[in-house]
């Protein structure tokens, strides 16, 4: 097995996966910041429309989901990658004990993809030759050896991405006169969810407009619910 484990080939820089999960991580971030500051702010609008108030409020949320989101981030993607890890270390036990029986797997796997027996066994000695652990996983795992999630990657991604959305109402309220204040940081926050919705819909390979429908439909009834929550407080 440790034979196995050691002809792995160790990868150098971000993979694609790497820079998809922390672009995941951002837009996601991001997307939750909006929307829970703006929650935060026009609740408390709903008590009281100080300036002070509303702002410290957005503040406290600010940081306080930041941090939150980021650890979120953290303990999810670290139970990705210790799954990848047990995964790798399954399949070189495999490789180990029942090698004969994992090859006829492979040749299976190949001959499935429309190869006859022969050209199937051929692509799978040779693959088998060099790297097997790495050739075995990618083909029946589809798991990279050595491109492994990396949780502080998400975490910071999700940190930075938070405070930057939300920024977008704590600005708008600060420097709105009262009398647009309310009106003006909706509007704002509604299009600040449709970038970020349809952001999150090319990324998933979805439907854009239904991504952005849906993105600005839960940030009003997200925020019009506090809002009037806040007023019963008041």
């Amino acid at each position: 097995m440790r034979r196995l484990m050691d002809s792995r080939v160790v990868k150098v820089g971000m993979t694609l996966s790497t820079k998809l999960n922390i672009l995941r991580a951002g837009v996601l971030g991001a997307n939750d910041g909006i929307i829970s500051v703006a929650g935060v702010i026009l609740g408390m609008a709903g008590a009281s429309q100080d300036k002070y108030y509303l702002v410290l409020a957005g503040l406290a949320g600010m940081f306080a989901g930041a941090f939150s989101m980021a650890g979120g981030e953290y303990v999810s993607v670290s139970a990705q990658r210790e799954t990848q890890k047990s995964v790798i270390q399954l399949a070189a036990t495999r490789l180990q004990e029942n090698h004969e029986f994992e090859i006829e797997r492979l040749i299976g796997i190949y001959q499935g993809k429309g190869l006859s027996r022969t050209v199937a066994a051929d692509v799978v000695s040779e693959l088998m030759s060099q790297n097997e652990l790495e050739n075995y996983c990618k083909e029946v795992n589809n798991i990279d050896v050595g491109e492994y999630l990396n949780p502080w990657h998400a975490a910071v991604s999700s940190v930075i991405s938070f405070v930057v959305g939300s920024l977008v109402p704590l600005l708008l309220i600060t420097i709105l006169p009262a009398g647009m204040m309310i009106p003006m940081t909706v509007i704002g926050v509604a299009l600040a969810l449709l970038l970020t919705g349809a952001i999150s819909g090319v990324l998933g390979h979805n439907n854009v407009k239904y991504a952005m429908t849906r993105n600005v439909v839960v940030g009003l009834v997200t925020m019009i619910v506090t809002y009037y929550i806040g007023g019963l407080f008041g």
